[in-house]
C-alpha cells in the first residue's frame, strides 16, 4: 500500500519579480499590473462561498488516518464486504449529477 505524505493544497500566489544588485543581494518588488480600462471587478456570492469552502478544507487532513486503519484492519481480518450493487448505484448517481 502506497501512502501519500506531505500533501499540501495551497492557493496560487502571484510571482514576485526580483531585482539583483551588483553586490548579489536581491530585492523583491511587486509586479506592476496593466490597467484594465476601468472595468470594475465583482466577485459573485458563489465565488465567495467557494473561497470559504476552500479555506475550511485546508484545515482538514488530506487522509483520514483512523478510517484508513479501520478499513485496513477489516480487510486483514476478512470482515470487509463489498456490495457491488451499492457501488453501481453510487456510480450511476454520480454520473447523473455530473450531467445535470
Amino acid at each position: 500500500m502506497t501512502k501519500i505524505t506531505d500533501y499540501q493544497n495551497r492557493p496560487v500566489q502571484l510571482a514576485v519579480d526580483k531585482k539583483v544588485s551588483r553586490s548579489g543581494e536581491t530585492a523583491a518588488t511587486v509586479p506592476q499590473l496593466a490597467p484594465t480600462g476601468g472595468t470594475p471587478v465583482s466577485i459573485t456570492d458563489q465565488a465567495k462561498q467557494l473561497a470559504a469552502l476552500e479555506q475550511a478544507l485546508q484545515t482538514l487532513p488530506a487522509v483520514n488516518e483512523s478510517r484508513v486503519a479501520e478499513i485496513s484492519s477489516s480487510i486483514q481480518d476478512g470482515r470487509y464486504q463489498i456490495d457491488p450493487e451499492r457501488i453501481a448505484d453510487k456510480l450511476l448517481r454520480l454520473e447523473q449529477e455530473l450531467r445535470a
